[in-house]
């Protein structure tokens, strides 16, 4: 060793600046920073649970409903509590049965906040599965624990958006990784809990048109239709129109301070009027058409390339696993932005999606960072104002438009197998 050369010792700057280095750029080590950021947000949590006190929400009203059901009651008309009646499907029931059982009839707050932890918990890592399979750098893990709405949905709320957004990232990694029929069936009991599972299945369509075809992806409708059903089979029969009514609010929109979109000049009053409602559907759609003619497809040779194959041929070669996370979770964005209200729960139907359809779009790092913070700022902001309700609306426009002209269709992701190691 020459005269004056130092050793490098595994504790010196240099050597801890290259291993942070490669926990967030090289994606060896994906699972190492992942397993730390679930290890590090899972503590943080129970330090939320511990020192800010929970708000009561809708939690009693969940277990006013339940016992009205452990009663005998099958009519949703009937199902009421403190907040409103039962206006979610049969799943919700179900979980909700468990959770009062396992709560002392929900009086066990503390009980009830330590499983939503572990519901936040395993969501993270459904999460991480889902970006290591679209190929998602190592740095994006690290955005994921930074919401502290979100946090506060789980922990501090115990809202039932919670489950149905699990339901659907089991969905998707499901999807990814071939196993379609365990997919739909996911996503099933997703819907099943809360019926803006719905946003995603134009996108579902699409994926399982291109792999399966029309005969394959109607079978697949089937199986989807057929175990509503079967989970809502309680509620049928004489109470059929009662549990569709309430279950599946097609035409209700809630315009209270919980909106965090009603500060905008002129939403009441566009949203009481026949027009309103009807607009933001037909835009729902439209937009939803455009990206399907013209986005979803053009790697297969456009859209009539693709109904082609899909009549002709039982089977279509398998989606990439970034193509499938993408059109998803931008199939729920579309619905998300032409939604009639976003109450603030509804932040965690795609809050741990943010990082990835803006790394789909084509903005600089630093706008799709300003993205990210705008929309967190809106959904922090209680009660809405002109300021936050304008910054949302204007990021998710935003967003949509980087994705359009970005990777709508994913970015291709190397097979584990053959990347360089």
């Amino acid at each position: 060793m020459a005269i004056g050369a130092t050793k490098s010792t595994p504790f010196s700057p240099s050597c801890l600046l290259r291993a942070a280095c490669s926990l967030v750029l090289d994606k060896r080590y994906f699972w190492t920073l992942a397993t730390l950021v679930i290890v590090c947000d899972a503590v943080l949590t129970q330090l939320i649970i511990k020192f800010i006190p929970y708000t009561e929400i809708d939690w009693e009203t969940y277990m006013v409903h339940i016992d009205l059901y452990l009663s005998g009651e099958r009519d949703y008309s009937k199902i009421t509590g403190p907040t409103g009646p039962l206006v979610y499907p049969a799943g919700h029931v179900y979980i909700h049965d468990i959770l009062h059982y396992l709560t002392d009839s929900g009086k066990n707050v503390a009980a009830a906040q330590r499983i939503y932890a572990g519901l936040y918990v395993l969501s993270l890592l459904l999460t991480c599965a889902v970006y290591r399979n679209a190929g998602m750098p190592n740095w994006t893990l690290l955005l994921l624990p930074l919401s502290k709405r979100l946090h506060s949905i789980f922990v501090l709320r115990l809202f039932n958006d919670c489950w149905s957004v699990v339901f659907v990232q089991a969905a998707i990694l499901a999807c990814q990784t071939g196993v379609d029929g365990t997919g739909v069936l996911l996503y099933s009991l997703a819907l099943s809990v809360k019926m803006s599972a719905l946003l995603y299945l134009p996108g579902l369509l699409v994926v399982l048109f291109k792999r399966h075809g029309m005969v394959g992806t109607a079978r697949y409708m089937v199986v989807l239709a057929g175990s509503q059903i079967l989970l809502a089979r309680p509620f049928l029969g004489e109470n059929t129109v009662p549990y569709i009514q309430n279950a599946f609010q097609f035409f209700s929109c809630f315009l209270t301070e919980m909106d965090c979109q009603l500060a905008l000049p002129g939403r009441g009053s566009f949203l009481k009027s026949l027009r309103g409602p009807m607009g933001l559907l037909l835009s729902h759609i439209t937009v939803l058409m455009a990206f399907g003619l013209c986005k979803w497809c053009k790697s297969d040779g456009g859209t009539l390339a693709v109904i082609r194959r899909g009549f002709l041929r039982p089977f279509q070669s398998p989606a990439l696993s970034s193509y499938i996370a993408t059109v998803l979770m931008t199939s729920n964005l579309i619905g998300i932005l032409f939604a009639r209200s976003l109450h603030y729960q509804f932040y965690s139907w795609y809050c741990q999606q943010l990082p990835l359809l803006c790394q789909r779009t084509k903005y600089p790092l630093l706008l799709q960072l300003v993205v990210l913070v705008g929309i967190e700022y809106a959904w922090n902001v209680f009660p809405s104002t002109a300021l936050s309700s304008g910054i949302l609306l204007t990021a998710h426009v935003l967003l949509l438009l980087g994705i359009w002209f970005g990777f709508p269709e994913g970015k291709a992701v190397l097979p584990h197998s053959k990347r360089k190691v």
